[in-house]
Formats: C-alpha cells, structure tokens, sequence
C-alpha cells in the first residue's frame, strides 16, 4: 500500500491517465528504484536549481510500456548525476507548525529534506485531500504563497505534484509540495495575483477560448515583441518588464467556467500543442522549444485534478486558470515565433504510437522529456476527439500521430543540448542547427 513515504505502484490501479501495456513486473520495478531515489537523491541535481526528473521519467515509461530492464537502465542514467540527499534538521520540521515560522522557511534548498519530513507526517495524519486544502487552497498567506510556488521552476513543482496525483502516491505529493515550498514565489506577486484580481473586478466577461487569446496576443506588437533575446529571464526581464500591464490584461481574460472545465482543458490541451509544434523554421531541421514542451508536459494532470473527490471547484477552476494564463506568457516569452501548421500537416507519420512509446522509452539521451511529451501529446488526443466536432481546435485528426512522430524523429542527436531549440521565436536560437534538404 502507498504511504507519506513509501511508493507503491499497482499495475491494476496505478497506471495513469495515460497508459499502454504495464506490467506487474514494471510496478515493482519502478516502486524500488523511486524509493531509493526519495531516500538517497536531493530535489535538485546541481547547484544552479536544476531538476531531478527521476520520479517524471519513470513513471512515465512505466505507463508507456517499459518492462523493468528499460526501467532500470533509464534509473541507472539519470541517478548518475544527482546529487546525495540532504540532512532533515527535526527541530526545524518540528518549528514548521507554527505558520510564521514555516512560511519563514520557504524558498530555502536547504529546507527541502525538512519540508518533505513535514508533508510526509501531515499527509500520514489528515490524508493527501486535506493537506492540500489546507496548504495549497485555504487562501491564506501561506497557501497563497505555496500555490505560486507551484507554477515556478518553469512548472516542475507542479508537474512533480501532478504525479503523485495522477498515480495515487502520497509519498510524491509530499515531494511536490517540498519541491514547491523551497522554489520563490515571485511569479504569483508578479503575474498570477494581479491578472487573478483584474479578472475578479472584471465581473463574467465573455467567454474566450485560450487560442483565441493567443491570437489577439501574437496581433499586439508591443507586448508580441517585450521579450528580447539578452535578457536574462525572458519573463521576468522580458514580459514582465516592458509590457506587465498588457500581458496582465490578455491573462486576465482567460476565465474558466465550473461546468465547461472538460471543455477548457481540451481547449488549453490543443492549443499548447499547437503553438509547441508549429513554431519551426522551415529552413532549419525540426525542433521542439524546451520551454513550450512543459507547457504541453505539465497539461496531462488536469485530467485527474478537475475529477479529485476532495478539491471542489473554485479549487480546481485556479489551478486551470492559472495554468492557462502561464501558458500565454510562456508563449510570449520565447519570442513570439511564427506558428506554420503546414509543418506538422504534411509530417509523414511514419510511426505508430506503439512504436513512438517504444522509440521515447530507449532513447539514451533522454532525461524524460522526451518520453513525458509524446505521452502528453498521446493523451492530448484522448482528451481533445470528443470536442472536435464542437470547436474550432487547430490540431486535430492525424495531427496528433504526426506530432508524435516529429517529437521523436526531432529529438535523435548526440548530446541532450541539441535534442531542444531555446526560445524558438529568435534567430540567435536556431544558429547551431543545420538546415534541412529541402521544406516538408
């Protein structure tokens, strides 16, 4: 059974939203070696914040299919360089229940060994469902904080927190809420807490889609061109800086309705592919932005978080909200860039899903990425046939498959630096790659 702090995968109810053929051999597998990676790695593997991605790969080449040898190997690669675990100071997770002194805490690595002690016996004690309304939704100072801490790191703490959702394991829900706690919350004082309040003032405006949205954004050349490619943090220095009240207002138009969340979350499923997979140069070979693919990488939860027993719906429309009003200034961020639906048009889809799964899950240069893409854009299909019909989405049929394809094809290279483009909008990012033969 699945614990605050042991992982303990079943193949019969812990598959994800998303799964193709896993075995009871591959849960076992992939319980051992998220265990040892919760008891022996840290949260980040270097000292410039960056991610371990370890629980995000293998659970989700265990869902795609891996059987325990490609499970293990792909644990092996990606252990080899994290960093060892850090020490739990008791006295501070003990201090942690004095709300003054937890929120003192936040956004300190250091604290996050301490943190995860702290979810671990709070999630053990009240249950997944009651810390989350307590530290995550109560709207006080903390839980204000904890869910802007969520969305930084470029989605990680979010996407951390998603797997152990979607996979019903409390033990990776207290990691991602310790992931979030030691991440800053500068995006929520920024972004996410002044376009909230400009919508709430707003009353119910009309309805727009998210691709709408991006539309009337890419047609707005002042905010279309804040971000530049010297600035250091093209959010932040970029957007944030030159055009805040603009990418504020655009944000705040993005509004989700109770009883359409289902219709929304497609809308918000199909339009971050759209604009992660057309932004190419048709001069240059196919690459996928790094930062748009978490975009797309991170849209897989929300099929579990709009259907969560304990989180009601004002709960579950932020977390949509948010994260629809993210994905347009990530957009804006990169630049900007053309979006050419002609290119995934007349993609061959040479291979089939089973085949793309099989491709993802043996690349050697693969830290997850890749893998957690083509199951997102897989799912993304699931998600988004039922409302074809009904809306105007600009992926549809066959487009997904060829998606898959140009994921996978895009992303055989020698070392993981030329696998993605870095803010696809900008000339200087696509100079190191090679031209293609001839356009698609």
């Amino acid at each position: 059974m699945a614990t605050a702090t042991k992982i303990h995968l079943s193949p019969s109810t812990d598959t994800g939203v998303y799964s193709s053929g896993v075995t009871e051999d591959a849960a076992r597998t992939a319980s051992e070696v998220l265990q040892e990676d919760m008891a022996t790695h840290h949260v980040f593997f270097n000292d410039d914040g960056f991610h371990n991605h370890i629980v995000h790969q293998i659970l989700t080449i265990y869902a795609l299919g891996a059987d325990p040898a490609e499970i293990k190997a792909a644990y092996k690669r990606n252990a080899s360089y994290q960093r060892p675990v850090l020490p739990t100071a008791v006295n501070v997770v003990q201090g942690m229940r004095d709300t003054a002194i937890f929120i003192k805490c936040l956004g300190k690595e250091e604290n996050y060994p301490n943190f995860l002690a702290f979810f671990q016996e709070e999630i053990d004690a009240k249950g997944v469902g009651d810390v989350l309304n307590e530290y995550v939704f109560k709207g006080d100072e903390r839980a204000e904080s904890m869910l802007s801490r969520l969305y930084g790191g470029l989605l990680h703490p979010l996407i951390h927190l998603g797997f152990g959702l979607e996979f019903n394991q409390p033990a990776i829900v207290a990691q991602g809420l310790s992931q979030a706690a030691v991440h800053d919350d500068w995006m929520g004082r920024a972004f996410f807490l002044p376009a909230e309040k400009m919508a709430n003032s707003a009353g119910t405006p009309g309805q727009k889609s998210l691709l709408e949205l991006l539309s009337e954004i890419r047609a707005d050349k002042a905010l279309a061109e804040s971000a530049q490619w010297g600035d250091s943090n093209k959010i932040r220095d970029g957007v944030l800086t030159r055009a805040p009240d603009q990418m504020r207002s655009y944000a705040a138009k993005f509004r989700v309705a109770g009883d359409r969340m289902k219709e929304t979350l497609a809308d918000m499923i199909n339009t971050v592919v759209y604009y992660t997979s057309a932004a190419q140069r048709p001069t240059k070979e196919i690459r996928f932005d790094f930062f748009y693919i978490h975009c797309v990488n991170s849209s897989i939860f929300f099929s579990k978080i709009i259907d969560l027993p304990f989180l009601d719906q004002a709960a579950k429309v932020r977390l949509l909200e948010w994260k629809g009003r993210l994905d347009l200034l990530v957009q804006v961020s990169r630049g900007s860039p053309d979006l050419l639906r002609d290119e995934i048009t007349k993609y061959p889809a040479k291979n089939d899903w089973g085949s793309i799964f099989s491709r993802s899950i043996a690349d050697p240069n693969d830290d997850g990425h890749l893998s957690k893409l083509v199951r997102a854009v897989a799912h993304g299909q699931k998600v988004c046939q039922p409302f074809e019909s009904q809306q105007k989405m600009p992926i549809s049929g066959d487009m997904w498959l060829k998606i898959g394809n140009m994921a996978v094809d895009s992303t055989v290279a020698e070392d993981e630096g030329s696998m993605w483009v870095r803010s696809t909008g900008f000339d200087e990012a696509w100079a190191k790659f090679k031209g293609r033969a001839h356009n698609l």
